[in-house]
């Protein structure tokens, strides 16, 4: 039974029991709970402290767990809706509207209900997570002297040292003081959008891309203008044109795997992007979120475009969360010259700094022997999903495909012309299998239908494969053709 299944099921069991108790008598002890129930203890304590979370128990350390008194009344509800009046003014003629747009983001972000296969995740499965190398590593960050001081604004040298080597290839062409350390790549995109970019201003965005981006820019007030992509990349002749018919002084861009349709920048593109975003006096945000998910056929991974832009004509992004734990958001930004202190600034502004507890566990975790093991492990496994999936989808609703990324997490799937990618998403879960529809990726009406399948947030490769066999009979109920797997 999973951890989290044996606490909801203890704890539901300890609710319905409380009416055997008065306010204020003491509940079982831990010891005989676990006796009771064959748990173990930290289940009894997830447990109590969800019930506790609730306001149903009382727990007092070194006396147990008591039930809690009479809950107060609930008040009467508020009425809110003069927020409606506020959150929908009119802007002043040169502002554009902000708007704060979740769906696309929750899409792979929120848990599917039990019993449906996830595939359209953006994280790793349990299975995949360095959970022992973590809690090691997070036990020794605790005992580190000053482990719970104020860490430095822009984060711990030793860490921004790291990233930096990573970063340019242990090259020497990006410093540590040109990184900061960021919550997270989501956090490092929203600061970096908020630097570069005034309220109101073009942002150009590769087409399609990730919708988080897209939520953030939006939220900043920004103004999507979306740039092709093809099977290398950016195209750069479109990316010079975008520059010059909106004016825009940033360019977002995944040079590597790119999310969601897996192309890598052409060595022949590099040089042309910086060019053109260099003629625009422009910068390039590199959102280098897939660079430690390379499969193992991946081959050398091409340098990142900060390893060869000496100008500050890059601000990178950088990111330990995908391959670790949704948990680790342990980021940073790299960036030379006057955009660093604004860069700097804002984060500041925004949350301080990133809590040093997580600095140090990631400091802990990336010089450890096991640090290599895992990366080598998920390499593997990941081209492993990859190619189970894709066997799975050639012979069964999608038929034969062009070659798959050899990096990251998904596989972008055209669907035939004409369909309705709502209809299928809701027949897939319908069918007990959540995927991601392609609508969100797009800034602007999308050329064709998709949708997104992650391989890497599935229990195992049994459930990849049945988690298409539910896509090829959602398939067929939404939109007719070919019969799935078997």
């Amino acid at each position: 039974m999973k951890h989290g299944s044996s606490e909801a099921e203890l704890a539901g069991l300890l609710r319905r029991d409380l009416d055997r108790y008065r306010p204020g008598e003491r509940l079982p002890s831990s010891r005989e709970l676990m006796r009771r129930h064959h748990v173990g203890p930290g289940t009894v304590a997830r447990a109590l402290a969800a019930l506790a979370a609730e306001g149903l128990v009382v727990t007092r350390p070194g006396a147990g767990a008591f039930r809690a008194g009479p809950r107060p009344a609930t008040p009467p509800p508020g009425d809110t809706s003069w927020q409606q009046i506020a959150l929908t003014a009119e802007p002043s003629p040169d502002e554009v509207p902000r708007t704060v747009e979740a769906e696309g983001v929750l899409a792979t972000l929120v848990a599917p209900p039990s019993g449906v296969i996830e595939l359209n995740g953006g994280y790793l499965a349990p299975a995949l997570r360095p959970e022992r190398a973590l809690a090691a590593a997070l036990a020794r960050a605790g005992r580190r002297p000053g482990a719970w001081d104020r860490p430095p604004m822009a984060g711990l040298p030793e860490l921004r040292a790291w990233f930096a080597r990573e970063i340019d290839g242990g090259a020497g062409t990006v410093a540590a003081a040109d990184v900061l350390i960021t919550a997270g790549g989501q956090s490092a995109l929203t600061t970096a959008l908020r630097a570069l970019a005034p309220p109101g201003a073009p942002v150009l965005v590769e087409s399609p891309t990730y919708p988080g981006m897209l939520a953030v820019a939006r939220a900043s007030g920004l103004r999507p203008v979306p740039v092709p992509v093809d099977a290398d990349g950016v195209r750069p002749d479109l990316l010079r044109q975008a520059f010059r018919a909106s004016g825009a002084r940033v360019f977002v861009c995944q040079p590597l795997f790119q999310n969601p349709t897996g192309a890598v920048l052409a060595p022949e593109r590099r040089a042309e992007v910086l060019a053109a975003a260099r003629a625009a006096g422009a910068f390039v945000v590199e959102d280098d979120f897939a660079r430690l998910l390379g499969h193992e056929d991946a081959g050398p991974l091409p340098a990142s475009l900060a390893a060869d832009d000496p100008d500050g004509t890059v601000v990178h992004v950088r990111s330990l969360t995908k391959v670790t734990s949704a948990s680790l958001r342990v980021g940073a930004l790299a960036a030379r010259g006057p955009v660093a202190e604004r860069l700097r600034a804002i984060q500041i502004v925004d949350s301080f700094f990133v809590p040093r507890p997580l600095q140090e566990t990631a400091l802990e975790l990336v010089g450890a022997p096991a640090w290599g093991r895992h990366l080598r492990a998920v390499a593997r496994e990941l081209r492993e999903r990859r190619e189970a999936m894709t066997r799975a989808l050639a012979a069964g609703p999608a038929g034969p495909q062009a070659p798959p990324p050899r990096g990251g997490y998904h596989l972008w799937l055209p669907l035939p012309p004409g369909s309705d990618e709502a209809a299928l998403t809701a027949a897939a879960l319908r069918a007990g299998v959540a995927v991601a529809p392609g609508r969100p990726y797009f800034a602007a009406e999308p050329p064709a239908a998709h949708v997104r399948l992650s391989f890497a947030p599935a229990a195992g490769h049994a459930e990849l494969v049945e988690g298409v066999r539910r896509l090829g009979a959602a398939w067929r109920d939404a939109l007719g053709g070919p019969a799935g797997p078997s």
